[in-house]
Protein backbone atom coordinates (compact mmCIF):
# COMPACT_ATOMS: atom_id res chain seq x y z
CA UNK A 1 0.00 0.00 0.00
CA UNK A 2 1.24 3.34 -0.54
CA UNK A 3 1.38 6.11 1.72
CA UNK A 4 2.39 9.57 1.90
CA UNK A 5 4.58 10.71 4.62
CA UNK A 6 3.55 14.61 5.53
CA UNK A 7 6.35 16.68 7.35
CA UNK A 8 4.87 19.65 8.94
CA UNK A 9 7.11 21.70 11.13
CA UNK A 10 7.54 25.70 12.25
CA UNK A 11 9.86 26.78 9.58
CA UNK A 12 11.36 29.60 11.93
CA UNK A 13 12.83 26.85 13.69
CA UNK A 14 15.39 26.54 11.52
CA UNK A 15 15.86 30.50 9.97
CA UNK A 16 16.54 32.02 6.63
CA UNK A 17 16.55 29.44 3.81
CA UNK A 18 20.58 30.37 3.30
CA UNK A 19 22.39 26.90 3.47
CA UNK A 20 22.65 27.42 7.71
CA UNK A 21 24.30 24.36 9.62
CA UNK A 22 21.35 23.62 11.30
CA UNK A 23 19.57 23.37 7.59
CA UNK A 24 22.39 21.57 6.51
CA UNK A 25 21.97 18.97 9.12
CA UNK A 26 18.86 18.54 9.10
CA UNK A 27 19.30 17.76 5.25
CA UNK A 28 22.05 15.37 6.12
CA UNK A 29 19.70 13.29 8.44
CA UNK A 30 17.00 13.31 5.41
CA UNK A 31 19.66 12.13 3.12
CA UNK A 32 20.63 9.31 5.14
CA UNK A 33 16.83 8.19 6.16
CA UNK A 34 15.86 8.47 2.30
CA UNK A 35 19.01 5.76 1.97
CA UNK A 36 18.13 3.63 4.78
CA UNK A 37 14.19 3.14 2.92
CA UNK A 38 15.52 1.88 0.03
CA UNK A 39 12.98 0.66 -2.50
CA UNK A 40 10.43 1.72 0.06
CA UNK A 41 10.82 4.93 -0.98
CA UNK A 42 9.14 5.75 -4.20
CA UNK A 43 8.81 10.04 -4.14
CA UNK A 44 9.26 12.70 -2.16
CA UNK A 45 11.05 16.07 -1.71
CA UNK A 46 11.62 18.75 0.36
CA UNK A 47 9.64 21.99 0.23
CA UNK A 48 11.20 25.77 0.23
CA UNK A 49 10.06 27.49 2.95
CA UNK A 50 6.16 29.53 2.41
CA UNK A 51 7.42 32.45 1.27
CA UNK A 52 8.27 31.30 -2.54
CA UNK A 53 4.74 29.71 -2.24
CA UNK A 54 1.99 30.62 -4.76
CA UNK A 55 -1.75 29.49 -4.30
CA UNK A 56 -4.31 29.89 -7.12
CA UNK A 57 -7.69 29.84 -4.99
CA UNK A 58 -10.77 29.02 -6.55
CA UNK A 59 -14.14 30.54 -5.75
CA UNK A 60 -17.62 29.42 -7.80
CA UNK A 61 -15.87 30.38 -11.56
CA UNK A 62 -13.46 33.08 -10.20
CA UNK A 63 -9.48 31.91 -9.57
CA UNK A 64 -7.04 34.56 -8.38
CA UNK A 65 -3.94 33.53 -7.40
CA UNK A 66 -1.85 34.71 -4.05
CA UNK A 67 1.22 34.76 -2.81
CA UNK A 68 2.04 32.02 0.15
CA UNK A 69 0.16 29.18 0.76
CA UNK A 70 -2.51 31.21 3.04
CA UNK A 71 -2.40 29.13 6.00
CA UNK A 72 -3.20 30.69 9.16
CA UNK A 73 -0.57 27.88 11.40
CA UNK A 74 2.73 28.00 12.64
CA UNK A 75 3.17 24.55 11.52
CA UNK A 76 3.63 24.38 7.59
CA UNK A 77 4.30 21.27 5.35
CA UNK A 78 7.98 21.48 4.73
CA UNK A 79 8.25 18.18 2.32
CA UNK A 80 6.96 14.76 1.78
CA UNK A 81 8.00 11.25 1.32
CA UNK A 82 6.09 8.65 -0.88
CA UNK A 83 6.24 5.26 0.25
CA UNK A 84 5.38 1.45 -0.49
CA UNK A 85 4.68 -0.77 2.71
CA UNK A 86 2.61 -3.87 3.67
CA UNK A 87 0.17 -1.53 5.55
CA UNK A 88 -0.36 1.39 7.74
CA UNK A 89 1.61 -0.23 11.16
CA UNK A 90 4.73 -0.58 8.67
CA UNK A 91 3.60 3.21 7.56
CA UNK A 92 3.62 4.16 11.35
CA UNK A 93 6.97 2.88 12.08
CA UNK A 94 8.89 4.72 9.22
CA UNK A 95 7.04 7.92 10.41
CA UNK A 96 8.22 7.92 13.61
CA UNK A 97 11.93 8.24 12.16
CA UNK A 98 11.13 11.28 10.02
CA UNK A 99 13.44 14.01 10.81
CA UNK A 100 11.95 17.18 11.30
CA UNK A 101 13.40 20.44 13.20
CA UNK A 102 11.63 21.27 16.86
CA UNK A 103 8.51 19.99 17.26
CA UNK A 104 5.93 18.73 14.58
CA UNK A 105 3.54 16.47 13.06
CA UNK A 106 4.06 13.73 10.19
CA UNK A 107 0.95 13.05 8.76
CA UNK A 108 0.37 9.67 6.87
CA UNK A 109 -2.19 9.51 4.29
CA UNK A 110 -3.00 6.78 2.10
CA UNK A 111 -2.79 7.61 -1.67
CA UNK A 112 -5.80 6.57 -3.81
CA UNK A 113 -5.01 3.96 -5.98
CA UNK A 114 -6.15 4.79 -9.40
CA UNK A 115 -6.22 2.42 -12.35
CA UNK A 116 -5.40 3.13 -15.77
Amino acid sequence: MQYALLIYSNETVLGPDDGSTALGELLARHVAFARELGPTRVGGAGLKPTVSATTVRTKGSAKTVHDGPFAETKEQLGGLYLIDVPDLDAAIALARDVARPGDGAIEIRPLLQVTH
